[in-house]
């Protein structure tokens, strides 16, 4: 009886303790499997168990200082050195070093540590919970070529930093460190390169050994206009600018659209799924030159028709590409001596070509070279130089980015649009390093690069806070 007794009591502890671990088990599972809790745990910091109204709320809970930003957009713009309403802010001059200064106090009032590199890359970051996992990044630029606009880029950089305001001010807590970067001289303006700061963080190591004997138009080396501005001080190597291959988990760039497409559709957001291809060629030709009024037409070797006949020839090899997608533009055409009553001599073209298919973009170079051979002979001038300056490939976004701006404009109630980008941005060259991905937001006629460039504080609010949940989201991945 007494040993009988023993064992019931003893199995019924022993089921007890199963009982209760089991119970424990399932507890522990449920909270660490549960992706809901999961994702309010990294919101908030803090083990939750009994609600996800965190994550719910979050989209209904950012708050956007439409006022602050715009006010600091006016503020940038005044660092320039053409009249309002126009900005020209040119990479390392004083104006450009002023409006640096103020983007670095900003990320600093923003709580973000900052540092740069030796080209002036500017960096902000907020660090994560989880700082060893690869940051999530996003950022512009925040140069300006001659007599254009204050939106164009800026809203990316100083959007991004309210962006980070945003976050914290509805008390989100990030697993990845998020970073802010601005980006040096996207515009080609003074050294001709354009897209300067990210192809150098791409690692793109021609560039770096070409920029050690770059001059612009004053002839003053690209080393020495760095170092007038407090950058690459010690010495000529600008390898330590690249970042490997995953440096970051994630980059994502707002921007305005530059286009009209978003504002004439009614949509507040253009979600990016693949930035074009471009292409820029340098083209020479030389010819006799003459008096205007002494040399008859069938004695001439003009220059500046061979270099019309070109730009035609550009035309006609893009609309037959087939696509709508392929653009070009001869942006540039010079005539020397450049006087009314003689003949030119010499001609130079900058030509532009755009495709978000490489291969097709190829092709129409190669026809345009073709075409600037046939008509060098047939007019008798010599084609002097034609040279591809860059050639570079198409970029795709990340379809996990894709898909985060798309539920984030969801969550918010926006309107959405999948695009492509036929301007290219430093997202181009980013892509190279990290899963890429874009935020557009109508603007003004499209207009872009022009003083009466403008986009409503509508919409900046609503491109902020789309990038907001999305780095939001990234940085929980």
């Amino acid at each position: 009886m007494s040993l009988r007794f023993c064992n019931s009591h003893s199995l019924y502890h022993l089921l007890l303790v199963l009982v209760i671990f089991c119970s424990i088990s399932a507890i522990y599972a449920k909270a660490n499997e549960d992706p809901t809790i999961r994702t309010m745990e990294a919101f908030s910091g803090y083990p939750i168990h009994e609600s996800n109204s965190f994550v719910t709320n979050l989209a209904s809970s950012l708050s956007v200082d439409t006022e602050t930003l715009q006010k600091r957009i006016d503020e940038l713009s005044t660092f320039s050195d053409t009249p309002a309403p126009s900005v020209t802010r040119v990479l390392y001059t004083e104006n450009d070093v002023l409006a640096r200064s103020y983007i670095k106090n900003l990320m600093g009032l923003s709580g973000l540590s900052v540092r740069e590199d030796a080209v002036g890359n500017i960096i902000g970051r907020w660090i994560g919970n989880e700082a060893v996992l690869a940051p999530v990044a996003t950022g512009s630029h925040i140069d300006a070529i001659p007599y254009s606009g204050k939106y164009d880029g800026v809203v990316g950089v100083l959007g991004a930093i309210e962006a980070i305001n945003v976050l914290k001010r509805s008390g989100f807590k990030p697993r990845r460190s998020l970073e802010v970067i601005m980006f040096t001289s996207e515009e080609p303006t003074r050294y001709g390169i354009s897209c300067l700061g990210s192809r150098l963080l791409a690692g793109i190591e021609s560039l770096a050994k070409d920029l050690t004997s770059t001059v612009d138009g004053q002839n003053i080396s690209f080393l020495d206009g760095a170092r007038s501005a407090g950058y690459a001080k010690e010495h000529n190597d600008l390898s330590s600018v690249f970042l490997k291959k995953g440096s970051y988990s994630a980059f994502v760039e707002l921007h305005i659209e530059q286009g009209p497409i978003l504002e004439e559709e009614g949509t507040s957001v253009g979600i990016v799924t693949a930035i074009a291809a471009p292409a820029s060629m340098k083209v020479d030709f030389e010819g006799n030159g003459g008096h205007a009024g002494a040399v008859l037409m069938p004695n001439r070797n003009d220059a500046g028709l061979a270099a019309a006949e070109l730009a035609l020839a550009v035309e006609k090899h893009v609309l037959e590409s087939g696509s709508i997608d392929t653009v070009g533009t001869v942006g540039i055409l010079e005539l020397h001596p450049g006087a009314i009553n003689s003949i030119p001599s010499k001609s130079h073209l900058e030509i532009d070509t755009r495709d978000i298919d490489e291969k097709r973009r190829n092709s129409v170079i190669e026809k345009i070279h073709q075409s600037a051979i046939t008509i060098a002979k047939n007019r008798a001038v010599t084609l002097s130089e034609f040279k591809i300056v860059n050639q570079d490939p198409p970029a795709l976004s990340e379809k996990s980015i894709i898909e985060a701006v798309e539920a984030a404009s969801k969550e918010l109630n926006l309107t959405h649009k999948f695009m492509i980008s036929r301007a290219y941005h430093d997202s181009l060259f980013m892509a190279r390093v990290s899963p890429m991905g874009m935020i557009f937001i109508p603007c003004f006629k499209g207009y872009s690069h022009k003083p009466e460039e403008y986009a409503s504080g509508h919409d900046m609010e609503n491109g902020v806070k789309v990038l907001a949940l999305t780095l939001a989201k990234l940085s929980l991945q």
